[in-house]
C-alpha cells in the first residue's frame, strides 16, 4: 500500500546539511509538518534552513544524534522519520575514525531505539555508495558484497547492517536508501565538484585535485531528494535497500572538462598529493545500476550532469566563497 506524505508529521536529522535542507523543504512542499533536527552549535544556527523565507509548517530543533534522550524525544509523534545524520568527510574518517563510529553507528542505533519505542511506521536509513568499494563487476547491483574501504565506508556498512538487523530482529519497518553521489547547491565545499567549480570562477588557470582517474555516477540533489520522497511513499518492506544512480559515471577528468564548460573557463589540472587517497582505499569506479529504483519506486533522475553543473555553477556565483584556493585542499 503506498503511503502519502501531505498531512503527515515527519522527522529529517541532518536538516541542516546539503541534502537534509532540500529534503525539508520539499517535504514542506509535500504538505507535511516537518522537525528538523539540526546539530547543536552555541551560535543558534540551523545551517542551510536559515536561508530559507517560508518557514510554515517546519519545526526547528537543535541537537545530536549522538544524545539518546534527545533522539527519543525528536522522533515522539512523528509517522516517518530521514534519518541523514552523518559525518560524511572521507579524508577526515583517516583522521577521526572514532568520530564516524560514535556519530554514524551509534547514532544511528539511537535513532532506530527511538522509532522502536514510539512505533514510527517507516524510518529511512541514508546510506551511501561507498559501502561498495571498489567493485567487482559493473553496473553496481544492491547486492553487491560491500567493503570498508575507508573508516567512513565502514561505518555506514555497520549503521546500514545496524538496520537490517533491526527490521528482521524487532520488525522495525526501516529501509535503506543508498544515493550514488548528489552534486547540487549547499554542498560542502570540500566536494570534488564545488572544489572543482570554485576554483575555475575564482578565476584560476590551475587547479589543483586529487586522482582524475576515478570515475563517480552523479545526481543531481533535487533528484536525490525525489527518491527520498518516492521511498517514504512507496510500497516496501522492511530491511529493503534501494540504491539511486543514473546509470552513467565519468571520470574525474571528464568531469573537470565538463565543469570548465560549464563555466565557460580554460583551466589546466595539478595534482594535489593532499587530496590522494591511500592506494588501497581509493574506490575506483561507483556505477549504479538504475533499474531498481525505477522498477521499485518509479524514480529516473530527470537533470543531465551538464544542466546540473550549469545551475549550481550559477549558484556559486550568486554565493561567492571568500577564498577559493583554500578549498583545495
Amino acid at each position: 500500500m503506498t503511503r502519502s506524505l501531505e498531512g503527515s508529521s515527519v522527522l529529517v536529522t541532518g536538516a541542516d546539511g546539503f541534502i537534509g535542507s532540500h529534503l525539508v523543504e520539499r517535504l514542506q512542499a509535500e504538505g507535511a509538518h516537518v522537525r528538523a533536527l539540526c546539530v547543536y552549535n552555541s551560535n543558534g544556527s540551523h545551517g542551510w534552513l536559515d536561508g530559507i523565507d517560508d518557514r510554515s509548517g517546519i519545526e526547528f530543533m537543535l541537537g545530536d544524534v549522538r544524545d539518546p534522550g534527545l533522539i527519543h524525544a525528536a522522533a515522539a509523534g512523528v509517522e516517518t522519520i530521514f534519518h541523514l545524520a552523518a559525518l560524511i568527510a572521507i579524508p577526515y574518517s583517516y583522521a577521526a575514525p572514532r568520530s564516524y563510529v560514535e556519530t554514524n553507528v551509534l547514532g544511528t542505533v539511537n535513532v532506530l531505539e527511538a522509532a522502536r519505542s514510539h512505533g514510527t511506521e517507516r524510518m529511512i536509513n541514508t546510506s551511501t555508495s561507498e559501502v561498495y568499494g571498489t567493485p567487482d563487476s559493473i553496473p553496481i547491483k544492491v547486492d553487491h558484497a560491500l567493503k570498508g574501504q575507508s573508516p567512513y565506508s565502514a561505518s555506514k556498512i555497520a549503521a546500514d547492517k545496524m538496520c537490517e538487523s533491526y527490521a528482521k530482529s524487532f520488525e522495525l519497518p526501516v529501509v535503506t536508501l543508498r544515493p550514488f553521489n548528489t552534486f547540487g547547491p549547499r554542498q560542502s565545499m570540500r566536494a570534488v565538484i564545488p572544489v572543482i567549480l570554485a576554483q575555475l570562477l575564482s578565476g584560476a588557470e590551475t587547479v589543483q585535485l586529487g586522482s582524475v582517474t576515478p570515475q563517480r555516477d552523479f545526481t543531481f540533489v533535487s533528484d536525490t531528494v525525489d527518491g527520498f520522497v518516492k521511498m517514504a511513499e512507496a510500497d516496501v518492506e522492511p530491511a529493503d535497500v534501494i540504491q539511486l544512480g543514473t546509470g552513467t559515471a565519468v571520470s574525474i577528468g571528464e568531469l573537470f572538462e565538463a565543469c570548465c564548460e560549464a563555466t565557460g573557463v580554460s583551466a589546466t589540472v595539478e595534482l594535489d598529493p593532499k587530496r590522494v587517497r591511500p592506494a588501497a582505499s581509493e574506490v575506483d569506479v561507483l556505477l549504479s545500476d538504475p533499474s531498481q529504483a525505477m522498477a521499485r519506486l518509479g524514480w529516473k533522475p530527470e537533470r543531465t550532469l551538464t544542466e546540473g553543473l550549469a545551475e549550481l555553477a550559477e549558484w556559486m556565483r550568486a554565493h561567492p566563497v571568500a577564498d577559493a584556493t583554500h578549498y583545495a585542499t
